[in-house]
C-alpha cells in the first residue's frame, strides 16, 4: 500500500451461486488520502477472501463528505469463465479483459433511427440488424 494505512471492511456479504460469485459492500477508511486505487483494493480484497486479484471487480465507489471514508461494491467470481459470461462488457474493458469496440457516432444514430421506424414485433429484429450493420462499419 501507500505511505498511509488503509482499512478495508466488508459487509452484507452474499454468496450468489447462480452467477458463480460472491458479492458484498466494501467500506474503505483512508484518512489523509483522497482515494484508494481500485487495483490496490483488488489485491487487498483478493487476499482477504483467498482468491486471485484478477477475479475481483470493484465499482460504484462514493467518497463520504469530508473524505476519509469510501463505500463501494465488490464482486468476486469463482473463475474467469464465469466472469467473462456474467460481468458487463464495460467492466471487463476497465479490467483489461476485453477490448472496446469503436463505433462512429453516425453509425450509432443511424441504427437508432432505423429501429424507430419499425413498429410491432419486428422492432427487435430490425434493431438487431441495425446493430449488426453498425458493427460491420
Amino acid at each position: 500500500m501507500s505511505d498511509q494505512s488503509v482499512v478495508v471492511k466488508t459487509r452484507k456479504f452474499m454468496r450468489n451461486p447462480l452467477l458463480s460469485r460472491r458479492q458484498m459492500i466494501v467500506d474503505i477508511i483512508h484518512p489523509g488520502r483522497a482515494n484508494v486505487a481500485k487495483s490496490e483494493l483488488q489485491e487487498v480484497v483478493g487476499g482477504m477472501h483467498k482468491t486471485d486479484a484478477k477475479l475481483v471487480t470493484l465499482f460504484g465507489f462514493r467518497t463520504k463528505f469530508g473524505g476519509g471514508k469510501s463505500t463501494g461494491f465488490c464482486v468476486i467470481y469463482d473463475n474467469e469463465a464465469a466472469m467473462r459470461k456474467f460481468e458487463p462488457k464495460h467492466r471487463l474493458v476497465r479490467l483489461g479483459m476485453d477490448t472496446r469496440t469503436e463505433r462512429s457516432r453516425k453509425a450509432m444514430k443511424e441504427a437508432k433511427n432505423k429501429g424507430k421506424k419499425v413498429r410491432g414485433t419486428g422492432a427487435s429484429i430490425a434493431k438487431h440488424k441495425a446493430n449488426r450493420a453498425a458493427q460491420a462499419d
